[in-house]
């Protein structure tokens, strides 16, 4: 069986691979080609085409390639379940899915940028992905300091360092800076993206959305974007200077229905009803 995608591979076209010989057909042949040749060299070759639009063998919404061959041929193996998620992250950003993902791309990476042959990178991925199933079936429970003692020192360091930092309660740089832009933003489109953050703050994406939650509000990065949306929206129906379609707009969501299914998630009340509320008391008031 042949199989063929884009050149120059790192995570997806590399693990998919290695899944396709290890459980799959061990006789497997691979092909990289430029990106535009794909399809059109696949069926010149009768190789079946993967990791690229609009083929069978793709990412479905926020799941990946390597996912769809999991599914596809329902491989079970409970280390390759506890692979999806590494892969995953490291071939989507989302490095929040396993803690092990930042270290798939980092060293992925690296191994791309050192070998500029495709079938040499291909050959070496397969001893990175051959150690993660290693990894994921009989280590994923051990720690590096196995000796009792000197585990249980370092568990107190640990807590010793977590007090003191604790009792410090240091904001980092990065929180007062963001705290910044966002407030500059507020007035404008709110409009934000955490990638987009991330690079003006030159803070790594996947710490950002690890840490963010602890500096703001106990929400995600999203989260919190979202309740400053409603909040100026309610600021604005408060006015009474602006029709839902307005404020929809000026608070950044897509539509008003969007708009309108947000605001009745964080308030428990569609816009239009809390807009009405708002006129009854303040006719109440004057009456």
């Amino acid at each position: 069986m042949k199989w063929i995608t884009r050149e120059r591979p790192k995570i997806d076209r590399i693990a998919c691979p290695w899944l396709i010989k290890r459980f799959i057909d061990n006789e497997a042949e691979f092909i990289y080609v430029p990106f535009k040749e794909v399809i059109a060299r696949s069926q010149e070759l009768n190789a079946i085409p993967f990791d690229v639009p609009d083929v069978e063998f793709t990412h479905y919404n926020d799941k990946c390639t390597f996912d769809y061959f999991l599914e596809k041929y329902k491989l079970k193996d409970p280390s390759l379940q506890v692979m999806a998620p590494i892969v995953r992250g490291a071939d989507t950003d989302a490095h929040h899915l396993a803690s092990q993902a930042s270290g798939l791309w980092a060293i992925s990476a690296g191994l791309a940028h050192n070998t500029k042959d495709d079938y040499e990178l291909l050959e070496k991925g397969m001893l990175i992905y051959d150690a993660l199933y290693s990894w994921a079936k009989y280590h994923q429970n051990e720690k590096h300091t196995q000796n009792p003692v000197e585990y249980l020192l370092l568990e107190i360091y640990n807590k010793y360092l977590h007090q003191k930092k604790g009792s410090q309660k240091k904001i980092p740089d990065w929180v007062i800076e963001l705290k910044e832009i966002i407030q500059d933003q507020i007035d404008i489109n709110l409009s934000l993206s955490l990638k987009g953050v991330s690079k003006e703050l030159n803070v790594h994406p996947a710490y950002l959305s690890r840490e963010f939650s602890k500096h703001f509000d106990d929400l995600t990065f999203g989260d919190y974007i979202r309740k400053l949306r409603i909040e100026k929206a309610i600021k604005l129906l408060e006015s009474g200077n602006h029709s839902l379609s307005q404020i929809a707009y000026l608070t950044g969501f897509s539509d008003q229905s969007h708009f309108t299914r947000i605001f009745k998630k964080h308030t428990g009340q569609n816009p239009s009803d809390y807009k009405k509320s708002i006129v009854k008391s303040k006719i109440n008031t004057k009456g």
